[in-house]
Parts: structure tokens; C-alpha cells; sequence
């Protein structure tokens, strides 16, 4: 621990008492609110697009993401927090705001935030433009181009569009979440009073269109309804426009007396479609009446409304990204095929069987996961299959392998989880296409949402029934797999197959299970197993043996684990924890945690492996180390509402490779990284000369195999968890 230095003068005799030292019994000075902290995540998503090192095309793609991340975040977590105001409920936050408090300073979060996002958008404009690519307005085109343009518009956008009067005897229309639309002042006749109307966008209408030429100019749709506004209203003078987007609350509660999950979900999501309005965005230039009405019409007080004088949707800027220009994006990377299975002719059992197997995505590719379940379709000594199904995305290998699967006379049981937010239809669509073809389909708990990851297969040979199991920590979707960096451990442990069987009963009949011999689940049991490793780190730490932490994570939020780390860090455990998003916990703050540091890594991959490791009385990394991977955060979510498992990693060389590879490059990157500060702010480490880029990396050395000597040439290997913190 830092020793406390007295300033001294001339005769070194100390000129003040020490100070009283700092008390954190307040919420406030313990906990980082957890709106706040993501809204900080989503500052650094921004700063990637900022980043003058990347592509532009890449930059402008992260302007996107930060995008699509705020309307989720306003749909789900400010919906969230107003309905509780509205209710006047005084639930307080971990750091003890009540909802209200969360709303004001998040609000003046999001302005500051938004405002960001535009002057990004004005910077990339600009320099796309200088590289043959307009993201345009129609007063910068020339006639010819006008010209196209208005042929388009009469062509393919008139017969799509309905223009909607408003008076009593037509009601405002019903505007769907995220629904974009223009509103129309307008007058027919001197004598005649103003008209209004809208003009909704049809959410399956391109967002973007790219005019013909040798540059990609990219026109919104939005300017060709208010430019080309006389065809559709001929006859009218146009006193004024405005363009708005609507979000609404989008998240979905499940009754617990629901009887029938499936036909709950379907009338559910039509519902989130029509779920209140929460926030009305608006351009600068709104007319004031349209304004006026938009406000009344949707109930929204002055707070739920943004006006931006650039572009709304800027989450849409995808469809720009696409552009075929190669020069303008990240280096194209094809991840590996494993090569211990490719040792084994590809054949996955065999390969499994000699030795447990770990798969780093997306440096390894996501195939060898649905290789093995379709050679466990294909395979006649094969006899069962069950599967958990979170994510799987719209055209699932996964889903073809178990139908394949069940259509070849296997038994096959799938865990499909209708609560994965904004992928319940999809989820029922492929519940619906397994059950057609024999797979038994189990929806899980009402209160619970399913959110592990295994497969288990059962397999008859010459010494009896082999079990081989798959533990994941993200979800069987084969496009996240190629950003998101994740864990696959395959192995034919039978302890760990059996308590994989006692999970599948768990979830399947609601039989709890006794006793496990290795796994740990959530909500039964993970927790208090969390606790018992990092007591174990204290004890060590008292009795003066090295003790440290390394955990890798999403987020952190729940106080029971934060308040365990603050004990474990007074004790004098050296813990370091590389959370990718939201963090609740204060880092480095002397007197309550300046044995922990915390650090961000943001990049061309979505860091999303769950890994923890506990020094075991050595310094880490250490081969006598304990590690473990999960499919849970450590928050609330996963620990207490969330069937989750955390997975022992005992093999020697898979154990080597995810605490001496993957946990020590995530902890010595520079490049990528940002720091939390005691402050709760976070700054950028190191980029440059000297750096170290985790992501760059494992893209030159995509299989963990035999990758020690790289790793060795930045010092890794003798790098004690003590040294690293000093």
C-alpha cells in the first residue's frame, strides 16, 4: 500500500498534523451512478470516431454505434427511470440519487454528449468529402443531380409515402418507435385557415440515397420529402417544416401468471411499439406550430425534447459505411481455423478428447462452434444434444445443425430465450422452426432470464457414454462473433458434463441442484462462490502471502461484489480489472481502493469475455493460479435474476493460455485503453511508440497456442500483479 509522506522544512520538522483520514460511509463517495458511468462508455465510443489513426469509414462507423447505443440506452434506461418518476417512486440509486436526480443529470449529460456527435459528424463530412464520398444536402448538387433525384422521388418514394392531414376529423396519427417523419404547415387560398400534415418515412424505406456517379454522394430521405414537398402537396403553399423522430419505452416486463410465454411475447412486442413516448427529437428549424403540436399530440414535457440543428438518426450512418472503399476501412481479417482440430483431420471429439480446447473469438473462428454441433448431428454414435439459445441472429448455423440434428433421430432439447431484449421475435420465429422439426423446445424461467451459454453432447463409445461440452461466454450468433471478443471452451471433463446436466435438469424442470462438483451457477450459488474466492485472496493478504485479482468483464455494478473488492483492496489484495463498460466502483481513491485499478479497452473488436483469476497465494499470472470463465457481468442482472454459469479452467495449457496470453495482453494494453482515474473520469493510456495493442496482436497471432515467445518480447512472462501496480 502507498506510505503517507509529511511535507518537511529545513529542520525537518513536520509543518502539519496528519490529516484525518477520508471517511466513505456516503453512498456518494463509494459508488459511481450507473447511467452516468455508461454514459461515459458511450463518450469513449465517440472518441473512436474521433481518432485520427483509424479509417474514415471505420470513424464514421463508430459515430454510428454511439448512436444506436443512446437510442437503446433512451429507450430502455431513461424509460426506465421516468416511468418511475411519473409514479413518484423514490427508488434510490446505488450512490443514492432518486429517479428524478438520475434524469436531471443525465439529461445535461446527453446535451453535451449529442452536441459531441454533430460537431464528429461536421468533421467526417468534410473529410470524406475530400475522399469522393458526400454525405450531401440537395443545395449542394448540381442540376443533373437534382434532376435524378427528383425522378427517384416521384418514382420510388411518392407511391410509399401517405400524407396525413390533422384536424377532428383526422386524429394524429400513431408514430411507431423510432419512427421518423416531416410535418407540414400549410395553406390552400387566402381565406382559407393553415393546414397541417405529416408525412411518416416508412421504416422499411432506405434512410440513404446514393446518387448515381463516379462519387458516392448519399442523400437522406428526409430532403427529398420537404424538397420535392409541392408534388405531393400541388396546390398548397408551404409555410413551414419541421423533421422529428420519436423513441418510446421499449422494454418488456413478464407477468409472472402469464400462462403462455410465446403468445405474452408476440402481444408484447406489438405493444413496445406503442409503448409511451419518451423522447421527441427535433431539427432546430421546427416550425413552431408543428412543435407545438408534436408536443401536445405525444404528451411530452419541455425535458423529453431535443432539438439539433445536424442530422437526427445518425445511427442510419451505417448504410454509408458499406461503401466498396477498402482504402477507407480497417485491413480486411480472416480469423483461423484451430489448429489442434485441424491436427485431428477436423474431426472435433477427437481433437476434444486427447485435450480440453479454448477458441478466442473472433481471432478464431466462430465455425468450429457450429462444426461440432453439426458433426454431433451427423455423427450416429451421438445420442443427445441440448442447447442453450440466447442471441443467435438470422441466419443461424447453430439452429440448422439442431434441426439437422433432431431430423437425424437425435434427441435434442434447445433452451430458447424469449427475454433477450429486441431479439423476442426473432427467438420465437426459431422456437417455431425447431419444434416443426422435432426439437424440444424449452422457454425456461418466467422471472429468470436464461443468459448461460452451453451445449452438451452425449455420446455413446467403446467404454460407455462420453459427455463433451461447449461453455461459452457469448452468444451462438455468428456476425457477433466477428466483433465480439469472446470465449469458447470445449471439453469432455465428465464432471463437468455431469454438472452441465444437472444445469440443463435446473432450467428444463426446475430441479435445483444439489451439489455440483465444479460449475457454479447464478442465481443459486455464483455469487457466493465470488465471495469465497476473494475471501480467500484477504486471508492470504493477512497471513502476508501474495494475493491478487484479475477479473475481465463487461460491467461491474452490484454493491455486494463492489463492497467485497473494497475489503479485499483494504486488505492489501493487488486487483486489477479491465471492464469494458459500465463500472459503479471507485478505482484507486486512497482509503477506500487504491489497491484497484480499473481500465477500459475500446477498439476495433467489442471486448466482451468474462474471466476471473485469483492468485492462490502466488504472484500472478502463476500456473497455481485459479481461473475461471463466465457468461455473467458482475451485476445484480446476472448474479441475482439471470441463470449464468462460471466455469473452472483446470487444464494446464488452456488455463496458460487465457491467464498468460489473453488476461496479461488485456492488461498491458496501452493502445486501446483508457484508465479510470480516482476522480471517476477516465484518460487515455499511452498510444504510440512504446504502446502495446492488444487487438493488433492477437490479429498477427490469432491461435493462443504456443504464443508465450511474442508475448515474451514485451516483458510479460515476469510480470508480477505487484510490480504492475507498484
Amino acid at each position: 500500500m502507498p506510505k503517507t509522506r509529511l511535507a518537511m522544512n529545513d529542520d525537518t520538522t513536520p509543518v502539519s498534523a496528519p490529516a484525518e483520514p477520508p471517511r466513505f460511509d456516503a453512498p456518494e463517495t463509494r459508488y459511481v451512478n450507473r447511467e452516468l458511468s455508461w454514459l461515459s462508455f458511450n463518450r469513449r465510443v465517440v472518441a473512436e470516431a474521433e481518432n485520427a489513426a483509424y479509417p474514415l469509414l471505420e470513424r464514421l462507423r463508430f459515430l454510428s454505434i454511439s448512436a444506436s447505443n443512446l437510442d437503446e440506452f433512451t429507450m430502455i434506461r431513461v424509460a426506465g427511470l421516468e416511468g418511475q418518476a411519473s409514479r413518484g417512486l423514490e427508488t434510490l440509486s446505488i450512490e443514492g440519487r432518486d429517479p428524478q436526480q438520475q434524469l436531471e443529470a443525465i439529461r445535461a449529460e446527453l446535451a453535451v454528449l449529442v452536441a459531441r456527435q454533430q460537431r464528429v459528424l461536421d468533421d467526417l463530412r468534410r473529410l470524406l468529402a475530400l475522399e469522393g464520398i458526400w454525405i450531401a444536402t440537395i443545395e449542394d448538387l448540381d442540376k443533373k443531380q437534382k434532376a435524378w433525384l427528383q425522378e427517384y422521388f416521384e418514382n420510388d418514394i411518392l407511391p410509399l409515402i401517405t400524407p396525413q392531414a390533422i384536424d377532428p376529423s383526422h386524429p394524429f396519427p400513431f408514430v411507431a418507435n423510432l419512427g421518423t417523419g416531416v410535418i407540414f404547415r400549410l395553406k390552400r387560398g387566402k381565406r382559407q385557415a393553415d393546414l397541417v400534415e405529416m408525412v411518416l418515412i416508412p421504416s422499411g424505406a432506405p434512410r440513404f440515397v446514393r446518387v448515381p456517379g463516379e462519387k458516392a454522394i448519399y442523400v437522406s430521405i428526409e430532403q427529398l420529402i420537404v424538397q420535392f414537398a409541392s408534388l405531393l402537396f400541388p396546390g398548397f403553399k408551404i409555410l413551414g417544416d419541421g423533421l422529428f423522430r420519436v423513441l418510446r419505452d421499449s422494454d418488456i416486463e413478464v407477468e409472472e401468471e402469464a400462462e403462455d410465454l410465446v403468445r405474452y411475447f408476440r402481444t408484447a412486442i406489438q405493444r413496445r411499439r406503442r409503448g409511451r413516448a419518451v423522447l421527441l427529437e427535433l431539427d432546430d428549424e421546427c416550425d413552431e406550430a408543428a412543435e407545438a403540436l408534436l408536443r401536445e399530440q405525444l404528451e411530452l414535457d419541455e425535458a423529453m425534447v431535443v432539438k439539433t440543428s445536424g442530422m437526427l438518426g445518425l445511427a442510419d450512418l451505417a448504410t454509408v459505411c458499406n461503401e466498396p472503399r477498402p482504402d477507407l476501412k480497417f485491413e480486411a481479417f480472416s480469423p483461423r481455423y484451430p489448429e489442434r482440430i485441424l491436427a485431428h483431420d477436423g474431426d472435433c471429439f477427437s481433437a476434444i478428447r486427447e485435450k480440453d480446447i479454448v477458441i478466442h473469438h473472433p481471432y478464431e473462428t466462430f465455425e468450429v462452434v457450429v462444426d461440432f454441433l453439426r458433426q454431433a448431428a451427423r455423427d450416429p454414435a451421438v445420442m443427445s444434444i441440448k442447447q442453450t439459445l440466447y442471441r443467435a441472429g438470422d441466419q443461424s448455423p447453430v439452429i440448422g445443425a439442431l434441426i439437422e440434428a433432431a431430423e437425424n433421430g437425435k434427441a435434442v432439447t434447445a433452451v430458447v430465450e424469449l427475454k433477450a431484449r429486441f431479439d423476442e421475435e426473432r427467438n420465437i420465429h426459431w422456437a417455431n422452426e425447431l419444434e416443426r422439426a422435432g426439437v424440444q423446445v424449452i422457454y425456461g424461467f418466467t422471472e429468470w432470464k436464461t443468459h448461460a451459454k452451453v451445449s452438451l453432447v452425449v455420446r455413446r463409445e467403446e467404454d460407455g457414454y462420453a459427455t463433451y461440452c461447449h461453455f461459452g461466454t457469448g452468444n451462438y450468433h455468428p456476425v457477433n462473433a466477428r466483433i465480439y471478443t469472446d470465449f469458447s471452451y470445449f471439453t469432455a471433463d465428465p464432471a463437468l458434463g455431469r454438472d452441465a446436466a444437472k444445469l440443463f435438469n435446473f432450467v428444463t424442470g426446475y430441479i435445483e441442484p444439489a451439489e455440483l462438483e465444479k460449475l457454479a451457477i447464478s442465481p443459486i450459488g455464483l455469487q457466493d462462490k465470488l465471495y469465497q474466492l476473494i475471501d480467500r485472496e484477504i486471508a492470504n493478504a493477512k497471513a502476508g502471502k501474495p494475493a491478487g485479482i484479475w477479473a475481465k468483464m463487461n460491467s461491474i455494478t452490484n454493491k455486494g461484489v463492489i463492497d467485497k473488492l473494497y475489503e479485499a483492496s483494504a486488505a492489501g489484495v493487488q486487483i486489477v480489472l479491465v471492464v469494458r463498460g459500465i463500472c459503479s466502483l471507485r478505482a484507486g481513491v486512497p482509503g477506500l481502493s487504491e489497491n484497484i485499478s480499473v481500465k477500459s479497452i475500446i477498439g476495433r473488436f467489442l471486448e466482451h469475455s468474462r474471466l476471473w483469476a485469483f492468485a492462490n497465494g502466488t504472484d500472478l499470472p502463476s500456473k497455481k493460479a485459479e481461473v475461471w470463465i463466465t457468461s455473467a457481468d458482475a451485476m445484480s442482472r446476472n448474479l441475482e435474476h439471470r441463470v449464468e454459469v462460471m466455469v473452472p479452467v483446470t487444464n494446464r495449457t488452456v488455463h496458460d493460455q487465457l491467464l498468460g496470453q489473453v488476461m496479461l495482453a488485456n492488461i498491458l494494453d496501452t493502445e486501446r485503453s483508457w484508465r479510470l482515474e480516482p476522480n471517476g473520469q477516465y484518460e487515455r493510456m499511452r498510444v504510440g511508440e512504446g504502446g502495446f495493442n492488444c487487438h493488433d496482436y492477437f490479429m498477427d497471432n490469432p491461435s493462443l497456442s504456443g504464443r508465450g515467445k511474442a508475448l515474451a518480447e514485451h516483458e510479460v512472462p515476469h510480470l508480477s500483479l505487484r510490480d504492475r501496480t507498484a
